[in-house]
């Protein structure tokens, strides 16, 4: 899948991360662990619909494929970005249709979303202005003197 270079830069005296990266199953912690995300997290994605439910050991334990490890990974990797869960059901739908399919609509997804993080942004920048302001006017003296909290009363 990665080759020998995976192998190499990844593996340690007990080859532990290796192994585990390549078997063929995983207990809900080896995937939280595997993925970077928490076990509540991933049950949450599973009781929505994100996630398939996986199938159970006899001991009716959740026993997790590879295809879980993936589309968990991309479900972090797209909210780490600020995509909206609704917004990863599309992106998920998006990257599961056949080969050849314009990458369009994934486009306007993440340019639409792009336009969002700018307007935060902007949004972010103006409070730091506000914030600045009331902080040079403030005669960090007392509580009573205080413009800041002059400026929270008005």
């Amino acid at each position: 899948m990665f080759g020998n270079w995976f192998a190499q830069a990844y593996t340690t005296y007990s080859n532990y991360r290796f192994k585990h990266f390549m078997q063929e199953s995983f207990s809900i912690g080896d995937l939280g662990r595997l993925t970077g995300c928490q076990v509540v997290t991933i049950r949450y994605y599973e009781k929505i619909g994100i996630l398939a439910e996986p199938g159970r050991s006899g001991g009716g334990h959740r026993i997790y494929g590879p295809e879980h490890r993936d589309r968990l990974t991309f479900v972090r990797k797209a909210r780490e970005l600020g995509f909206s869960l609704d917004t990863v059901r599309s992106l998920l739908s998006l990257s599961e249709t056949p080969e050849g399919t314009p990458c369009a609509d994934v486009d306007h997804i993440a340019s639409r979303h792009l336009v969002d993080v700018r307007e935060k942004i902007a949004a972010l920048k103006s409070l730091e202005g506000t914030l600045e302001g009331l902080l040079d006017i403030c005669s960090h003296t007392t509580v009573e003197q205080c413009r800041v909290l002059d400026a929270l009363r008005d």
